[in-house]
């Protein structure tokens, strides 16, 4: 009996629905004009490039060209020419990947564990990133005189630390722009960077009753309204009710707000914070602000683990495929942390994943236990020969 099995990379493109990605390559008309190279290719090779971390189109061609044995399973028939996928790269249109990146994002959220706080408000953090570019090769994406770079913005539920919304941009884009874009859901709380300072969007929020949680521009004219008792033995120096004074702030945002100091043991020093949450406990306000590491240490993860910072294509569009696959990439990762009972930092699971690629092993036993899993291999074919006595010849 043949055991039948599939590579790792393969079980992993099962997470796809081929359906619904055939529905988003008509939607965008992605095919079109298309002479034998399917999107689904495209996709292969591309994933192929973040999870292999292939460092150009000859690597990546090669790479799938090596296991030419084993395509066939990916549901490809070879390995792409390197002018065919520098082609549609960039021409095909980005925005394919990024409907494909929200439709994993809502496999992954039904995996994803929930955040670790008592409140039932969803809790985010927005923030953004910058991707130096060569300004000789990448032209188009001018950021100062002699340096390009993108900027990659990104709204990260701590629910499973999912990326839930990204915009790619100009280098010299604001981050504010990003912000004023969103629609949050109201009784959300948001964990900003000293950098989303803007009195017309917490107004806006406040209005909606959308929270926020920030650094303190150390500038701001306010006058104190009263003082609220402080927590005994916690690092709380002061938690107060305020109003913003100055005349375009409170023309902006003319709602009462919340001043709370926090002594930073780490680095000894004072950290002022800024909600419009009156509700919550001092010290949940400055936990909601620490968490908000969490988007720095994705943002590291991606940059570190994924190719976002080295392109096989100088184009925007091809540029915009490769970081929309990147953040797919990262999902899928995602995903199979949040199914294994193995506690995978996303680091190692990357690597091991890239050397196990194309082995034949159950992926989610893999999972569970990925060095004592037996590779799966088709038992050998046994012919029924005549039982023939010593010195018998065949006939």
């Amino acid at each position: 009996m043949t055991v039948r099995c599939a590579s790792i990379f393969s079980q992993l493109l099962s997470v796809f629905p081929r359906v619904e990605f055939a529905g988003l390559v008509r939607k965008h008309r992605a095919e079109k004009a298309a002479k034998g190279f399917s999107c689904w290719s495209q996709l292969v090779a591309m994933l192929f490039c973040q999870l292999a971390q292939a460092k150009s189109l000859r690597e990546i061609t090669g790479g799938l060209r090596c296991c030419l044995g084993k395509l066939a399973h990916l549901g490809i028939r070879e390995a792409p020419k390197r002018s065919t996928l520098s082609y549609a790269n960039a021409h095909r249109p980005w925005q394919l990947y990024e409907d494909l990146f929200y439709s994993v994002l809502a496999r992954c959220r039904d995996q994803a564990p929930a955040k670790p706080f008592r409140f039932k408000n969803k809790l985010l953090s927005l923030d953004a990133t910058v991707i130096d570019l060569c300004l000789a090769l990448f032209p188009w994406a001018k950021f100062r005189r002699t340096k390009g770079a993108i900027k990659l913005h990104l709204l990260l539920d701590h629910d499973g630390y999912l990326p839930a919304y990204c915009l790619i941009t100009e280098g010299r884009t604001h981050d504010l722009h990003a912000a004023w874009l969103l629609d949050l859901a109201p009784e959300s709380i948001v964990a900003l960077d000293r950098a989303y300072n803007d009195y017309a969007l917490f107004g806006a929020w406040t209005e909606k009753r959308v929270w926020f949680v920030t650094r303190m521009k150390e500038n701001a004219v306010y006058t104190v309204e009263r003082e609220l008792p402080v927590p005994q033995n916690r690092n709380i120096l002061k938690d107060e009710i305020i109003m913003l004074t100055g005349v375009r702030a409170s023309r902006n945002c003319p709602y009462p707000l919340r001043r709370i100091v926090v002594w930073d043991v780490k680095n000894s020093c004072e950290i002022v914070l800024l909600t419009n949450h009156l509700a919550f406990g001092a010290t949940t306000v400055a936990a909601i602000y620490k968490d908000r590491w969490q988007i720095e240490l994705f943002f590291k993860a991606l940059k570190q683990n994924l190719k976002v910072k080295t392109f096989v294509g100088t184009s925007d569009n091809a540029l915009r495929i490769q970081i929309w696959t990147a953040l797919i990439a990262m999902l899928l990762v995602k995903y199979l942390q949040f199914r294994s009972r193995l506690g995978w930092s996303l680091s190692n699971l990357i690597a091991l994943l890239r050397w196990n690629l194309f082995t034949y092993r159950d992926l989610w036993e893999w999972l569970d236990d990925p060095y004592d899993t037996p590779p799966l291999v088709p038992e050998p074919l046994q012919l029924d020969l005549p039982v023939m006595d010593v010195g018998q010849h065949p006939r």
